[in-house]
């Protein structure tokens, strides 16, 4: 195909100005990590604008009326993506653990989404990160007909043969890597191995494996979705030239691209000021505060299963890691007078749903995750609590985090709209948990 020699040839030609300029490249592969995040996930349906989508992964201002799944998304796919990046020069081997991996930094979470029985009927179906799918995916066809996926039976057969494939092909010595990718690109869907996030997934990993053979990645964009699935159609009736030929295609955009960052020219496409004058409109409403969103039960509701129900399932994580070194623990809310003796995550979250649900004007709520009876009989009274506490105002809601021991505490204030990072929230309840390991070394200490 011509056009695969055309992407040869901008490849050896980007070859001859390596290495590039550190600051040049940064500012590449940022261009191509905004693109990437926002048409990947617009794609699938994410409600986020371009701007938005920069304005969040650059500056963490979010997007008001927007759910606060379409931030997770955004956030979880850049997330993956830097984990990416910073491994794709290295000798990581494609395995099955690795996209299993992979699944799991995208979604971060498991969570329900609105399904159909085989029998048509509305249900909830459980998304679990990191594990193949339990239960069909097949999906209805614009005719009417049912396009047919790997069955959760047969789907980890397929994925080691996928993988398998794979790393047979990757050693021959003739091997074309755009070929290759878009090849696995194509057979990862037919498997659609995940309940969810398998579009996502393909196309990173995709990428990846043009990234491995030093390559740039390749943007679908989300105004040519069209074509895009019309391809996909094709090689779905065995006719896999023209989906190669696209796959081609983007990537060539990408590397004329990196070919101008390379020789010091402008990078910028002539929509980007487009997209930066929706950005900077973006910023001057966030600091409108007469723009703010106001409590209300829809908010509260994507606050609590988007941000607040995750945070609570990684907070008893977190404080059960110190179970062994007592005989007792309890998860309580004094607030909703609710407690377990037996705590899991699940059984936590599925409980505080229920109180919650009862309450027409939540203000506050608060978990507490209580160790007594220290393991060790030679030390007495080495009890400790850490605290979780939620306030919801009018404009702002708040999340606190607090141990019975030391400074501890961390405090978290936001709009509504507004989300407190993942990393940030890794950091307080990291903090809770070394605070507690602090304190039963310096009292067992004391006490020898």
């Amino acid at each position: 195909m011509e056009i695969l020699e055309k992407a040869e040839q901008l490849k050896t030609e980007l070859d001859t100005l390596r290495p590039l300029d550190a600051e040049a490249e940064a500012r590449i592969m940022q261009k191509f990590r905004l693109d990437w995040n926002y048409h990947s996930n617009n794609l699938e349906g994410n409600s986020l604008t371009y701007g938005e989508t920069k304005a969040l992964i650059l500056f963490g201002i979010t997007a008001q009326g927007k759910p606060l799944k379409d931030h997770f998304e955004v956030t979880g796919h850049n997330e993956a993506i830097n984990w990416i990046l910073e491994i794709v020069t290295g000798e990581t081997v494609l395995t099955e653990a690795f996209i299993r991996q992979l699944h799991t930094l995208l979604l971060k979470e498991s969570s329900y989404k609105e399904a159909q029985t085989a029998e048509g009927k509305p249900t909830r179906r459980k998304i679990e990160v990191g594990k193949y799918k339990t239960q069909p995916n097949h999906v209805i066809t614009v005719t009417g007909e049912t396009f047919y996926f790997a069955t959760p039976e047969e789907t980890p057969a397929k994925m080691h043969e996928l993988i398998e494939w794979f790393r047979n092909e990757k050693e021959k010595f003739d091997i074309n890597p755009i070929i290759l990718a878009a090849i696995f690109h194509y057979r990862f869907i037919r498997i659609h191995p995940f309940d969810d996030g398998n579009g996502r997934v393909a196309r990173i990993l995709m990428n990846f494996i043009l990234m491995q053979f030093g390559y740039p990645p390749a943007i679908i964009k989300t105004e040519d979705k069209e074509s895009y699935y019309a391809v996909l159609r094709l090689a779905d009736a065995d006719e896999l030239e023209p989906f190669i030929e696209y796959i081609t295609q983007n990537l060539s955009h990408s590397l004329e691209i990196m070919i101008r960052g390379a020789k010091g020219e402008n990078v910028e496409e002539p929509d980007d000021f487009d997209k930066e004058l929706v950005l900077l409109e973006r910023r001057l409403k966030s600091e409108d505060k007469s723009n703010r969103l106001s409590k209300n039960p829809k908010i509260i509701e994507e606050l609590l299963e988007e941000l607040i129900f995750p945070l609570i399932g990684e907070f008893i994580k977190f404080c059960s890691k110190l179970d062994r070194f007592y005989i007792n623990k309890k998860v309580y809310s004094f607030i909703l007078n609710i407690g377990f003796t037996q705590p899991t995550k699940d059984n936590v979250i599925e409980s505080l749903r229920r109180s919650l649900q009862k309450e027409s004007d939540l203000s506050s709520f608060d978990v507490n995750y209580n160790h007594n009876d220290f393991f060790n009989p030679n030390f007495v009274e080495l009890d400790y609590s850490s605290r979780l506490n939620f306030e919801f105002r009018e404009f702002t809601y708040s999340i606190e985090f607090r141990g019975s021991y030391g400074d501890s505490r961390t405090k978290f204030e936001k709009y509504y709209g507004e989300l407190v990072s993942p990393n940030e929230l890794y950091l307080a309840l990291n903090k809770i948990a070394k605070s507690h390991k602090t304190f039963i070394e310096e009292n067992t200490m004391n006490q020898n």
